[in-house]
């Protein structure tokens, strides 16, 4: 599989193809198929927040015991654990600095 650089915004949740397309925050050098696997992940994430936001208007659910908030924190960590696999050393360095609590598979 041919690998290439990609530009990762997790913000915006985009990937682009060139440096100056946009503002981003990792690098990651990964194939196509990771790129669209990376691509899935913020499309569920998209999805994660948008249940998380109608679930935010029942004021009575308490944020540790939220199901739509889980699935979205879960998916947020993918995120950044796929990243970091795909990563270059600056962005693995970066990612590992923010001490997220990944998994054993990332860490």
């Amino acid at each position: 599989m041919d690998k290439k650089n990609y530009y990762v915004s997790v913000h915006s949740k985009s990937i682009m193809y060139h440096q100056g397309d946009a503002a981003y925050e990792f690098e990651i050098v990964a194939s196509e198929e990771d790129a669209d696997k990376l691509k899935n992940l913020f499309e569920d994430l998209e999805q994660s927040d948008e249940s998380a936001f109608f679930r935010a208007h029942h004021p009575g659910i308490p944020y540790h015991h939220d199901e739509e908030n889980d699935r979205y924190d879960s998916v947020l960590k993918e995120i950044y654990g796929l990243i970091h696999d795909l990563g270059t050393d600056q962005t693995k360095s970066h990612i590992e600095s923010m001490n997220l609590q990944m998994g054993a598979a990332h860490e």
